[in-house]
């Protein structure tokens, strides 16, 4: 089936098919902003139910914001029998994938005619594979992390023996380090790359492998990020030596928006009260389910670091759980410390809000990427403690950049793997390590305004994005 794209001389025709998770859906709704912002018809594709409340409620919140948007909505169909104990975000992204033989039928249904489809990363090898009759529609990633962690998933299968098979249990323990097929991009620290990925038997090792070869198939890569926060972009027609040649990664700033504003109340009149560069915040990102001893650590080392912070806290993966209040989290003693030392709440807060405000000095986080890129965006320094997934090659960057600091002998934030005990007083220190940094300070302010040039009007971003609209509309 030959696909003619639009015949009609109007705005290109953008499908964006969402992922799972909040992680996932922001960067997706962000885009999505962005082409609309620049005269393209934009059709938004989510399946359903979705796993969080948080997720419905921020689609719904685009689409108001955006009257001008489509959106077609497909059934998720659980994965049967359920897999007990597992990530739920995990299993969504397993019955989407397993959901999508409706996008043919649904994409020739759209009028007009599309120009461009967009695909989470977590959706690609299936998307591929129910539009293989599609044969004119360019298709597209949009990756939701690093330059470098692409370039794991783009080469991780080559790790592997020409037959394919799974690793033996020792695989990763045989070296430190691991070489990369991309020329440039130095190799990959074992301690960094995903758990997931170090366990033979995860059904996500045969998943990441099979995406990875699929890469090369699609027309280009979106990816949040420049070249001063990762001079080892890949892509670009990089060749492996399998034969395949990398698409070209399109730089994109996939800023907060608007329409992400949330019905918790705005911290800016606490903040106006602090001085300028003296607040710390204190924020593990949204799916990030940390233990209450963990939890009561860290407000022993916020307490004890001699800094105002403002922090949010979270000890669930979804939202529809997270139930407890905060001094049943915290416990009723460090809250009256935590009181009358900082601000301390349990809710949405307005990250990008927080972030641009005078008074924060310091970012802790978790090293998802899209705090990192709105760390890098506010010049903010960082101090990186990352969990699981992608966050530990996202910390890589963090430091590697000037951006901040990585507290590596702290271990993981969270799961299976986070059994190390770290106390409040060296969270304490470390944080005012981060803080009585003037250098780091000023590399953050450095990264900024080279992000503000690379993404500003004339910039090498911004003119990639704008010549790859113009293609759409030359090729309709």
């Amino acid at each position: 089936m030959e696909y003619s794209g639009n015949p009609n001389n109007h705005s290109p025709h953008v499908a964006i098919l969402a992922g799972a998770g909040i992680g996932h859906l922001t960067p997706i709704l962000r885009l999505a902003a962005s082409l609309l912002k620049r005269n393209c018809l934009v059709t938004l594709i989510t399946g359903h139910p979705c796993v969080s409340d948080a997720e419905s409620k921020l689609i719904s919140a685009f689409l108001s914001a955006f009257p001008q948007a489509r959106k077609e909505q497909f059934h998720i169909v659980p994965v049967d029998p359920p897999v007990e104990g597992c990530d739920p975000f995990w299993l969504q992204w397993e019955a989407t994938r397993r959901s999508l033989q409706v996008l043919p039928s649904l994409l020739h249904s759209l009028s007009p005619p599309l120009s461009a489809l967009v695909t989470d990363v977590t959706l690609l090898t299936p998307v591929l594979e129910f539009t293989a009759t599609l044969k004119n529609l360019p298709k597209y990633i949009l990756f939701v992390s690093c330059a470098r962690m692409f370039s794991l998933l783009a080469s991780y299968h080559t790790f592997f023996s020409t037959t394919h098979h799974l690793p033996d249990d020792d695989y990763f323990s045989k070296a430190e380090l691991l070489e990369t097929p991309f020329p440039g991009v130095g190799p990959f620290l074992k301690s960094s790359i995903p758990a997931a990925l170090q366990e033979a038997t995860n059904l996500f090792v045969s998943i990441f492998k099979e995406d990875g070869k699929r890469v090369s198939s699609f027309d280009g890569v979106f990816i949040n990020t420049f070249d001063r926060l990762e001079p080892e972009l890949v892509g670009n027609g990089a060749k492996l030596f399998d034969g395949r040649v990398m698409p070209p990664l399109i730089t994109v700033r996939l800023s907060p928006c608007d329409f992400e504003r949330g019905a918790g109340a705005s911290k800016l009149g606490w903040l106006d009260d602090q001085a300028p560069g003296s607040v710390v915040y204190v924020s593990f990102g949204s799916r990030i389910a940390i233990k209450k001893e963990r939890i009561r650590e860290i407000g022993e080392g916020l307490v004890r670091c001699g800094y105002p912070f403002l922090w949010v806290v979270k000890d669930k993966i979804v939202d529809k759980e997270d139930t407890a209040l905060l001094e049943d989290v915290i416990g009723d003693e460090l809250m009256e410390k935590v009181k009358s030392k900082g601000l301390v709440v349990k809710e949405w807060v307005d990250q990008g809000e927080i972030l641009g405000h005078k008074a924060v000095g310091g970012f802790v986080n978790h090293s998802g990427w899209n705090s990192v890129t709105e760390a890098a965006w506010c010049g903010m320094r960082v101090l990186a403690w990352p969990a699981d997934a992608d966050q530990g090659l996202n910390a890589e960057a963090v430091e590697k950049s000037g951006l901040g600091i990585w507290a590596k002998d702290w271990g993981c934030l969270a799961g299976p793997n986070s059994d190390k005990m770290v106390t409040g007083e060296e969270i304490g220190t470390k944080i005012q390590e981060m803080m009585g940094n003037d250098l780091l300070r000023l590399q953050a302010q450095q990264i900024r305004d080279e992000a503000r040039n690379a993404f500003g009007d004339g910039g090498t971003c911004e003119n990639a994005l704008k010549e790859l609209i113009e293609k759409w509309k030359i090729n309709q």
